[in-house]
Formats: C-alpha cells, structure tokens, sequence
C-alpha cells in the first residue's frame, strides 16, 4: 500500500487513540514537549500529524496570535476537532490541513515542524520527509519524538536530508541540510 492509498483509521480506532493520547496529555502536558523546541513569538509551525491536536492547540496558545500554526492531519474526525477546539478558545493562529502527505505550503515557509509519535507509522516516509524538507525554511527545525528516539534518529539522518543537531529528553531536533 503507498502512501498515495493510506486510508485513515476507523471512526471507533480514532476516537480510541485521541482518548489515550488525551490521557497521556494528562501525565505529560505538551508543553513540557515544547519546552524543549523553544518557541518563539512570530513563526510559523506545522504539526505534522496533529492528531486530536494537543500540540498544536498548546503552540498556538504560547505563540498568543503572534505566529501561524497549520495543524496537518489524514483523519478528517482530527482536523474537525482542531478547528473546534481552536474556535473554542479563540484561536484565530491555526489552520488545519487535510491530507495523507502533501502541506499544500509554499517552499521554505515553514520555522518549525512537529513530527511526533508518526515516524514508525508512516507507509512512505521518504515521500513525507521530502515534503517536510521542502516546505522548511533553511535553517528551521524539525523537532521528531518518538517512543523509541534511539532507532528512528538514524533512519532519519540515512536520508541525507535533515541532520541531528541535539538530543533532547523527549525530542531530537534536526536541521535541513544544505
């Protein structure tokens, strides 16, 4: 199956892994996440698979209307309550995106991009990188988290196309290369 034919889950799959990432959301807040990015007022953020769009919805807030947040997700049911939760607070900084790969952003566009607990799920990671490097801006970041960091670090820097810049407690960042 090529990511072109990637389906997104079953309504009732959904709304059981938007629970359990609820719930995670409890113990371990995404801004202690975030914390380590190092947001800064003004740029521009793509959550690469936002999901139930906990990360998104707590850049959006530390960005305060400041900077742009596009929330990209497969599942129509994520991108739908990203922009209920948004409109709910008032949230006028982010957008959402549907799609199984494409950004629909222009070229270097993007400061920041959120690549969180997807890699290992991915049908075409290659395709998806490509994206990711395209729409990053020369020296943006591309802030990955993973269950297990320690396999999907390397996997990534084979692509020649981000290089590992730090390792974080929770996330490594990696930079575009030239």
């Amino acid at each position: 199956m090529t990511l072109q034919q990637q389906k997104p889950m079953h309504f009732i799959n959904y709304k059981t892994v938007s629970l359990i990432l609820k719930s995670r959301d409890l113990f371990y807040p995404p801004k202690y996440i975030l914390d380590e990015v190092g947001i800064k007022p003004g740029v521009c953020v793509l959550d690469y698979g936002c999901g139930p769009g906990s990360y998104s919805i707590a850049v959006a807030e530390l960005l305060a209307g400041t900077g742009k947040v596009f929330a990209l997700d497969i599942h129509p049911l994520a991108v739908n309550q990203v922009s209920q939760i948004a409109k709910m607070k008032k949230l006028t900084n982010i957008k959402t995106i549907l799609s199984n790969c494409d950004t629909g952003l222009p070229s270097n566009s993007v400061d920041i991009i959120l690549l969180y607990y997807l890699f290992n799920d991915l049908e075409n990671s290659e395709k998806v990188l490509c994206e990711l490097y395209r729409v990053i801006k020369p020296h943006g970041i591309l802030s990955l988290s993973e269950f297990n960091l320690n396999k999907i670090s390397p996997r990534l820097e084979m692509t020649q196309l981000f290089r590992l810049v730090k390792k974080n407690k929770a996330t490594h960042t990696f930079m575009k290369t030239s």
